[in-house]
C-alpha cells in the first residue's frame, strides 16, 4: 500500500525541487532526442511557476521521502484549476506514485470544475498517464500554427519539438 502525501513546499526546499524536476524532465528528452547538454526545463520557468498567481507547490512524499513534486494554480472564483508542473523522480517511476499523488490532489481541491494541463507531444508516458489513468481528454494541439499562448519566449535550446504539445482537460 502506498503512503503518498502532498506536502506544501517550504522556501528552503525550492532549490532541490528545481534540481529534481530538471533531472526528471531530462530523462524523457534524452530518450527522445539524445543529450545535447542543454538545461531541459529552465530554472527561470520553474521560478515563474512558483510565482504564478494562485500557485501552490507541493512535494510528493512517499514513506517520508520526497519522490516528486507538483505546482498547481488554483482559481477559487472559477474553480478552473491548472496543473503547471508535475514530476516523479526517475527512480520512482512505474510504482503507482504519480496516480496516487494525482488522486490526493483531486481530494485537496474537491470544488474543482475543470483541471487543465499541457505536455509535449513526445511524452508518451505523460499522455498515457493523463488520458488512460487520470481521465483527462486531449482538447487542443499546440504547434507553430497554433502556439501555446504562454510560449512567449524563444526556446533556449535547439529542440524545436517543444513547439508541439497537447492541452488536456479533465471535467470533474
Amino acid at each position: 500500500m502506498l503512503d503518498v502525501k502532498l506536502v506544501k513546499i517550504k522556501e528552503s526546499e525550492k532549490e532541490q525541487f528545481i534540481v529534481n524536476i530538471q533531472v526528471a524532465f531530462k530523462k524523457a528528452v534524452i530518450e527522445q532526442f539524445g543529450d545535447n547538454g542543454e538545461e531541459i526545463i529552465p530554472r527561470s520557468d520553474v521560478i515563474e511557476s512558483f510565482n504564478a498567481p494562485g500557485a501552490v507547490t507541493y512535494n510528493i512524499v512517499n514513506e517520508n521521502k520526497i519522490v516528486g513534486g507538483m505546482i498547481v494554480v488554483i482559481n477559487a472564483e472559477t474553480n478552473h484549476n491548472e496543473l503547471l508542473l508535475f514530476f516523479i523522480n526517475v527512480d520512482c517511476h512505474s510504482k503507482g506514485i504519480g496516480y496516487a499523488a494525482w488522486q490526493e490532489m483531486e481530494k485537496l481541491y474537491p470544488n474543482t470544475k475543470i483541471w487543465t494541463t499541457v505536455t509535449p507531444y513526445f511524452e508518451r508516458r505523460n499522455i498515457h498517464f493523463y488520458v488512460n489513468k487520470c481521465g483527462f481528454h486531449i482538447v487542443e494541439f499546440y504547434n507553430p500554427h497554433n502556439p501555446e499562448p504562454r510560449m512567449n519566449r524563444q526556446l533556449e535550446n535547439d529542440i524545436q519539438d517543444f513547439d508541439y504539445s497537447f492541452r488536456f482537460e479533465k471535467v470533474m
